[in-house]
């Protein structure tokens, strides 16, 4: 056994490990704002104590106290492995289970410092998603994984491993959640006050729940996305998307996503991102073409972009906001506008407000909160009124769900429609996602080779491939345009190099293409074509997964976007129905308190277990966020479910009546 997997299975070390130095070349969590009373601050330490012996407790008191007072957390950076983080083969992890084993690859994965946002203090994107609260629940962890049996399942709490549980081979692994508060304490405050405690933790969507795949897990959305937009955009006779403009915010986390969407879709993209260390990390990876610091220089290469019709990918090293008011003063034409600063989380390191420098900034949100609040606010306003601008001479703007509208309504932005009932700006999934995806069951599906092999994943994505191009010659209609947009981008997938990380792949498909593919998955493992199992999931932003009135569910319009029933549900049925990991958070990427998300993870051996298992569970995964979306009378999920029950004799989903307008209408008025 070599000294990695003799680390994994020692858990909380016997003898402590000597402390470590802050690295300076890694980004970190901005400092956390003091909101813990002096008796809560003594609760705080006492609940970190609590996982160490008694003998270490002198030692690690006034270490931990000094964490808090530093960064508003206890991390416990001295308990952090100094073996290198990142997701290795399936084989190299100790384990009795290899189901335990592919989840321990998936939390590395989500660790590792290519991939994760703020890597030392365990967070892998959107500025507060974490994987755990702090370095001793990870290493409790993996030494639970690493000795588990399949007849076990962990239970984890915000983070913290409750235990190993005795349970069933064909239950859940790991069940997770994240954030799940009584309702009246979730405002963000409290994530503040008791993630301080040491008692929950922000989850986002797949940082607390394993399945983080790098930008590439939004990549293919985005790529959608802006493709969507830019038809709409499109004059009669145009073919492409060349020569158009987008503008957008965000290189750190999932919106790292955006420069090499706007590459695939075909546009010029000028994304700013105010932390140099988060814009050179994308430019080394290849995701951004060109860094530039200074706007004299960047607004002619803007233009000659433009006019040259190329595809490039440009970032601005700064603010937004003197990047939008930039534009409005030079009389550019922007096509296609959106933002992607972690608003969800406004005030602790999620939008840097104009005209502080990133360091001024960080120091501000921890030391004068209130005054930090109102910097962002008057930002958000600046910004507001350059995006109307540009608006007002063509630009398409849309809210990509990070709560930019939101948060914008909040600082008294002028950001209402006329009638004051609304934003007068759609969000993403109202006018794109919702109506040509999440309506007939296409969203995020996504694979990781366990095997690390990048033939592996091409052997996916050729497996892949295939049954969509099969898929398409008997589809109907309504789904040939969402299929060869599919083959399209699986079959460049390679050559864009998506991989940040593990061995991994997304691609929005359906129940019908998700079980197919997964099926030959399966078979390939069984056979020896691919040389380890695959693990299967999605992002939570996905047909069923997640209640969010502000993205997901903004193309509900019967009233129930505002309920959660479906992502509860999604969760419960995941988990009877054979995935390996389920996990249910409180948060996301629109904010603590705004959204339920739901997720699960799947294992595919080779076994002929497996094949029932994908086959029950993919199947439900999706058609209950279908069955939903069809009950509030949106049209395309109707089609999607009322094909489905033809297919599937077994399904039986109640559907709606139609009222006539004129009823209504001679009635009320």
């Amino acid at each position: 056994m070599n000294p990695f997997q003799q680390e994994l299975l020692q858990g909380i070390p016997d003898v402590l490990p000597a402390p470590q130095p802050r690295d300076p070349n890694v980004s970190h969590a901005p400092r956390r704002k003091d909101i813990l009373t002096p008796e809560e601050k003594r609760l705080a330490l006492r609940n970190a104590l609590r996982y160490f012996p008694t003998k270490h407790h002198a030692e690690l008191a006034p270490e931990f106290a000094k964490e808090l007072e530093e960064f508003g957390r206890i991390y416990m950076y001295r308990l952090r492995p100094t073996y290198p983080m990142f997701a290795r083969p399936i084989e190299e992890y100790p384990a009795q289970c290899r189901q335990a084993a592919a989840i321990m690859l998936m939390i590395q994965n989500n660790l590792d410092p290519a991939v994760a946002q703020h890597p030392h203090e365990l967070i892998t994107y959107g500025g507060n998603g974490a994987v755990f609260q702090n370095w001793a629940q990870y290493r409790l962890v993996m030494k639970y994984l690493a000795t588990m049996t399949c007849e076990q399942t962990l239970v984890m709490y915000s983070g913290h491993p409750l235990g190993l549980f005795p349970s069933h081979k064909e239950a859940p692994r790991v069940v997770v959640t994240n954030g799940v508060m009584i309702p009246n304490h979730s405002k963000p405050d409290d994530w503040e006050r008791y993630n301080a405690l040491g008692v929950t933790q922000y989850g986002q969507m797949t940082a607390g729940s394993y399945m983080y795949i790098g930008p590439q897990g939004i990549v293919h959305g985005t790529t959608i996305t802006v493709l969507g937009a830019g038809r709409m955009r499109m004059k009669p006779g145009q073919t492409d998307l060349r020569g158009m403009l987008f503008v957008s915010s965000g290189l750190g986390g999932m919106s790292g996503a955006q420069p090499k969407a706007g590459r695939i879709a075909g546009v010029v993209s000028v994304v700013a991102e105010i932390n140099p260390l988060a814009a050179k990390k994308r430019h080394e990876q290849g995701w951004v073409d060109e860094l530039h610091e200074n706007l004299d220089l960047l607004i002619p290469r803007i233009r000659k972009a433009t006019e040259a019709k190329e595809i490039v990918s440009l970032a601005y090293v700064g603010n937004v906001v003197d990047l939008w008011e930039r534009l409005v003063k030079e009389g550019i034409q922007v096509d296609l506008g959106s933002d992607q600063t972690s608003l969800h989380n406004p005030f602790a390191g999620g939008y840097y407000p104009v005209d502080l420098s990133f360091e001024e900034a960080n120091r501000m949100m921890a030391e004068k909160p209130e005054e930090f609040k109102e910097k962002v606010y008057a930002s958000l306003r600046r910004q507001m009124k350059a995006i109307n601008t540009l608006a007002s001479k063509g630009m398409y703007f849309f809210d990509y769900g990070n709560a930019f509208l939101l948060e914008s309504s909040r600082a008294g932005a002028d950001v209402m429609n006329d009638k004051g009932t609304g934003f007068r700006y759609p969000s993403y999934v109202q006018d794109i996602m919702g109506p040509q995806f999440f309506d007939y069951g296409f969203g995020p599906f996504r694979w990781v080779c366990t095997s690390g092999k990048p033939e592996d994943l091409a052997k996916t994505d050729q497996i892949a491939l295939e049954v969509q191009e099969e898929m398409l010659k008997t589809a109907p209609e309504e789904i040939q345009g969402q299929l060869k947009d599919n083959i399209h981008w699986i079959r460049e997938a390679g050559a864009n190099k998506l991989v940040v990380g593990s061995q991994a792949r997304i691609l929005y498909t359906d129940a019908e293409g998700r079980a197919k593919i997964a099926a030959r998955f399966n078979e390939a493992v069984r056979n020896g074509k691919l040389a380890a199992p695959v693990v299967l999931g999605r992002d939570h932003h996905d047909v069923s997964g997640t209640d969010s009135p502000y993205r997901e569910t903004s193309n509900i319009y019967d009233g129930s976007q505002f309920c959660a029933d479906m992502a509860v549900q999604n969760v419960i049925g995941d988990g009877f129905r054979g995935a390996t990991w389920v996990s249910l958070h409180n948060g996301g990427g629109v904010g603590w308190g705004e959204v339920v998300n739901g997720g699960f993870g799947m294992v595919l051996d080779g076994s002929p277990e497996a094949d029932v298992r994908l086959k029950r569970m993919l199947f439900w995964d999706v058609n209950n966020g279908i069955a939903r979306r069809a009950w509030a009378r949106n049209i395309g999920a109707e089609h999607a479910i009322a094909r489905e029950m033809k297919r599937t004799p077994e399904l039986t989903v109640t559907m709606p009546n139609h009222v006539e307008d004129g009823l209504l209408e001679k009635l009320l008025g």
